[in-house]
């Protein structure tokens, strides 16, 4: 047997066994129903096996990919466990990031649709303490939040655990590389002793071990291995979209990519009714498929893509389950999956019995780390795309328009037209190129055949950890300087250069600086700029900053030193670079909302890490 047979017939054997639905996991009624309305109908391997799990009251340790359902597999139980009658806080789950902690909250707002009365909150570092006070004072069944300010609150009395019935941690091992080891276990021993605790974590270093081994009680362990077999046939490519809108991006693809059918994915039933009304408002043949379709109109629609009558269907995961059209060329990752394996079963709509096929992923900025993911997980390099130029467009549309009105030229039915056009011609002074001119101006429309190639281009943001990338060599070339670099979101804004005592001998992190800046001195983090790291110091573009938020940037710590902040000293700068000049220093930019642009090795931790003296609390650190 081939390996493209044995792709297919793996293919087959997963359409086939995607029957067991989350009806036979002992979920609350009214959370089965909320699922049922976003459009779950299978479980993920996670959630099938740590489900019924959790139900039965057993500590967990689950180990498995990011992004592989893990919030619903803890989140469900959770929920499905619940008194909302009571309200003090039952269940509190701890994650590693701020945008970790607001991505839960809002899946299990979702989640908790038909459990009348039920809140939840989240809380993290660089936001306003008294808000959050606020919330707590109001009650909160649920509690997701980054360890630094879940401690800072707890050690305050403003967070009361007395009543805790479950704890969760989410991935753990980035909680651990991130240093909040030690507040785990603080917040760990602080919680009552009888309480449910689950674990998740990627990996399992030493001391996550250790934490597991001391912390829960004859844990049922669970690991997935995530499906990652992508077939040789397909060829995988993402596009960076930024900087303007996704269909646009989009209609760009579509007029370039040589494709017989495409099958678009989208995360909601709304984005599906979206996008395929914007693309029919331009003239695709596009239709609609997602949860809330009845069955004989999904048939009817499946039965147009095969047939040709349609070209371009944008679907929800689950209405694309089981989907098998020969005629599908490309599949177009309109919004990045929430795990890999999902990614993988999308993609395998395409390049089926030996055929080829293109897949491809519109990234954002904030989806860097998930490609990442996806890329180690399936063990395949997806490769970057161009954005089409308005020149490559122009050409592709020459090219079409002449082959519509050389098909056009071939079909029966012409002798009418031919003796109208003979009769017209007979005038001498009827030019057949002006004719034949305005007749294609007639065919085609009011729109116009090219875009104007004057016109600015849609800006190409580069996404790469190559070290040896041109822009990476041209930024590493540039001089020490005290010139701070203007915010590209506020340009506005005076900006001004500091230095901050810590660099890359003492392992710090962009995060890091970011972290303790936003958490510390309350400055949100679009407002940080430029970050450079080199060997024993590094320097980072801010507004104006008051002495009094000086100060206390000044006792921040971050790898176990004291920041020691201060105004761009060009003089020490280049004093400590001749020292380093051998070791090359790292460059970091930020897009204005924390995001890094560029960087090899490292991962983006935006103001997630509450960086102080640990046992300490910094009362001093205001909220934004």
């Amino acid at each position: 047997m081939s390996a493209n047979e044995l792709i297919d017939n793996e293919r087959k054997d997963e359409d086939q066994n995607e029957t067991a639905g989350f009806e036979t996991l002992g979920l609350a009624e009214p959370v089965f129903r909320a699922i049922k309305d976003l459009g779950f109908e299978t479980p993920s391997k996670i959630q099938e096996k740590a489900i019924p799990v959790l139900l039965e009251g057993h500590d967990l340790i689950g180990q498995a990919q990011t992004g592989t359902g893990k919030t619903a597999a803890f989140g469900l139980p959770l929920l499905s466990k619940l008194d909302v009658e009571q309200k003090s806080v039952q269940a509190l789950i701890l994650t590693p990031t701020r945008e970790l902690a607001i991505q839960i909250s809002e899946a299990l707002q979702s989640f908790a649709k038909y459990l009348p009365g039920f809140h939840i909150l989240p809380i993290y570092g660089g936001a306003s303490y008294e808000t959050q006070i606020k919330s707590l004072k109001r009650g909160a069944h649920v509690v997701v939040g980054t360890p630094g300010r879940v401690m800072d609150l707890m050690r305050r009395e403003k967070l009361i655990l007395d009543e805790l019935k479950a704890l969760v941690l989410d991935e753990a091992d980035e909680m651990l590389n991130m240093g909040f080891i030690e507040d785990i276990e603080w917040i760990l021993e602080e919680c009552p002793e009888q309480k449910q605790i689950a674990l998740f974590s990627a990996t399992m270093p030493n001391d996550i071990k250790r934490v597991a081994r001391q912390y829960l009680t004859e844990p049922v362990e669970v690991r997935i291995a995530a499906k990652t077999a992508t077939a040789s046939t397909v060829r995988q490519r993402f596009w960076y979209v930024s900087g303007f809108h996704k269909i646009e991006a989009l209609s760009r693809l579509l007029e370039v990519e040589p494709y017989d059918a495409v099958l678009i994915f989208v995360k909601t039933k709304n984005d599906a009714e979206e996008v395929s009304t914007r693309l029919c408002a331009r003239g695709y043949a596009a239709e609609s498929l997602h949860g809330d379709i009845p069955q004989k109109i999904r048939e009817k629609i499946v039965d147009k893509l095969k047939g040709g009558q349609l070209d371009i269907l944008v679907a929800t995961d689950v209405a694309a389950r089981g989907l098998d059209v020969d005629r599908i060329t490309h599949v177009v990752n309109y919004d990045i999956p929430y795990d890999v394996e999902s990614y993988v079963h999308r993609i395998g709509r395409t390049g089926r019995a030996g055929r080829t096929g293109d897949a491809i992923l519109f990234v954002s900025p904030r989806d860097r780390k998930m490609l990442r993911i996806i890329e180690q997980v399936t063990k395949q390099k997806i490769e970057p795309m161009l954005m089409p130029t308005n020149e490559d467009i122009n050409k592709h549309r020459i090219e079409s328009f002449k082959n519509k009105i050389l098909e056009g030229m071939e079909t029966e039915g012409l002798e009418p037209y031919q003796e109208l056009i003979s009769e017209i011609l007979s005038d001498d002074s009827v030019d057949p190129v002006e004719l034949c001119a305005a007749l294609a101006k007639m065919v085609n429309g009011n729109e116009p055949l090219f875009l104007d190639t004057t016109e600015e281009e849609p800006e190409q943001r580069e996404i790469s950890d190559d070290e040896n990338s041109p822009r990476r060599r041209d930024r590493e070339k540039r001089p020490v300087s005290a010139e701070a670099e203007m915010l590209k979101d506020f340009p506005e804004i005076a900006m001004k250069r500091y230095m901050v005592d810590v660099g890359r001998f003492h392992g710090v992190k962009p995060g890091q600086i970011v972290g303790a800046i936003a958490n510390e001195g309350g400055l949100e983090s679009k407002y940080i700029g430029h970050i450079d790291i080199y060997g024993s110091y590094s320097t980072v573009d801010l507004p104006e900053i008051p002495s009094e938020i000086m100060s206390v940037l000044r006792n921040a710590r971050v790898c176990g030193r004291k920041l020691d902040i201060k105004i761009f000293d060009l003089e020490r700068a280049e004093k400590e670079s001749s020292r380093s000049s051998r070791r090359k220093p790292i460059f970091v930019d930020f897009d204005g909302r924390g995001d890094r642009k560029s960087r090899s090795g490292s991962k983006n931790y935006q103001n997630s890490h509450s960086m102080r003296d640990r046992g300490h609390s910094h009362r001093g650190a205001r909220g934004r």
